[in-house]
């Protein structure tokens, strides 16, 4: 009895400290997800009101690393911590926590179910797949409704036919799928590449385990 109590008691004290380790993780992922949220640039082929950063990044390595509940849980951090200075309304943060959540949660979960470096990559296509397709009606019906509030819709989609005249006057629609869709799909595999490239190194420090 006397063993099987210590067998028991050494089971809760390993997942106490593996969820306090995960504690840590996620908010450490987290403030870093946060900065990188205020490092964002724009780039010549999309409209100047839409900026790339790589904010998602963290939050894949969380769901790989410790789960795509995880993953999400880092997203929605970020998130939270950025609506105490959103000029949005929380309209930005709520897209913004979508579109990460679905990209991580997919991406952790085919991870999850075949831990491969093959499971990882289908997982990241996956994910940054689910992820511009999601854009496509989070940014049509919450993000550009709110922009409508300070810049006319003939305005944003002007802003389109500046760098792509064959876009129709008035198709938001034709906008989102030509511009948003592909470049939420980059934005998505940028965060994917480097995560291949750094993930061996910060796995261990996440497990606490030495390599």
């Amino acid at each position: 009895m006397s063993m099987t109590k210590e067998i028991r008691e050494g089971n809760i004290s390993k997942t106490t400290d593996v969820t306090t380790r995960y504690l840590v993780a996620a908010a450490m992922l987290s403030a870093v997800s946060v900065v990188l949220q205020y490092i964002e640039f724009s780039i010549p082929i999309m409209p100047s009101f839409i900026k790339l950063d790589l904010s998602d990044l963290p939050s894949l390595i969380g769901s790989f690393a410790m789960g795509p509940v995880w993953g999400v849980v880092i997203a929605g951090i970020k998130n939270l911590i950025h609506l105490l200075v959103s000029q949005s309304g929380g309209i930005g943060e709520l897209a913004n926590f979508l579109l990460n959540a679905v990209f991580v949660a997919t991406a952790g979960i085919l991870y999850k179910r075949h831990r491969t470096k093959k499971g990882a990559l289908v997982g990241s296509w996956a994910g940054a797949a689910a992820m511009a397709l999601l854009s496509v009606p989070v940014n049509y019906f919450i993000v550009y409704p709110f922009y409508t509030a300070f810049m006319p819709m003939e305005a944003i989609i002007k802003a389109y036919q500046v760098i792509y005249p064959g876009i129709q006057d008035g198709n938001l629609l034709q906008c989102l799928l030509v511009f948003n869709l592909p470049f939420t799909f980059v934005k998505a595999m940028l965060s994917v590449v480097i995560v291949m490239l750094i993930y061996k190194r910060i796995s261990p420090l996440i497990h606490g385990t030495s390599r």
